[in-house]
């Protein structure tokens, strides 16, 4: 089936997103984990994601848990660093396509303020054909809502789509709605699946 559009996710396929590395950084691997098992940062990360408020959400989060309330507001205040690089051969892949007139979308779950963030430090966030970000729309993956309204606002059919994502269970939703997926895990197989489709070639892919 031909591919149409290329749909990127954004963490871990574009850009780093590395908070378990931070805090490992700044308190170590052992607290770390007991911080984690304790607070439930990622479950509040997810209602950011939804377009609840980023400062407001995780000071309260703090407040709710004072024995480790520092430690929880870094997740806003050091937050930049949390996402310390890009991906540069997933970018690179992503202005091939459009260097060669091949649509590419972003499908990822991020926060309002966290996006505009992001963007800020990785302009290239903004060079996307097309955009969903799940604050924006209020639904998350895997939900199947968000691929709904992606491919609703872009018009193309789930089969010529073709989607990567670090999570399996974003793949998986994707799958079954008939979209072509990619698990992403470095960029090195994703770029070889490009070349499989025929949408760049082994240079171009490089």
């Amino acid at each position: 089936m031909p591919i149409d559009a290329v749909v990127f996710d954004i963490g871990r396929v574009l850009i780093e997103w590395e908070p378990e590395r931070f805090y490992d950084s700044r308190i170590g691997p052992a607290r770390r984990r007991q911080l984690f098992a304790e607070v439930p940062l990622h479950a509040v990360n997810l209602g950011i994601d939804r377009g609840a408020p980023f400062r407001g959400s995780v000071y309260a989060l703090a407040d709710a848990h004072p024995a480790w309330a520092e430690e929880i507001r870094w997740w806003h205040d050091c937050w930049l660093q949390m996402v310390p690089g890009a991906i540069t051969h997933s970018v690179r892949l992503m202005q091939a396509l459009q260097a060669k007139g091949i649509p590419v979308f972003a499908l990822s779950n991020f926060g309002t303020e966290t996006f505009e963030t992001a963007c800020g430090a990785y302009p290239f966030l903004r060079g996307f054909d097309h955009t969903c970000v799940s604050a924006h729309l209020k639904t998350i993956k895997p939900e199947p809502e968000i691929y709904a309204i992606l491919e609703r606002e872009t018009g193309v059919a789930p089969e010529h789509l073709l989607f990567t994502d670090d999570r399996p269970e974003n793949i998986a939703a994707a799958r079954l709605r008939g979209w072509q997926t990619h698990l992403f895990t470095i960029p090195g197989p994703f770029a070889a699946r490009l070349v499989q489709e025929g949408l760049l070639t082994e240079q171009e892919a490089a």
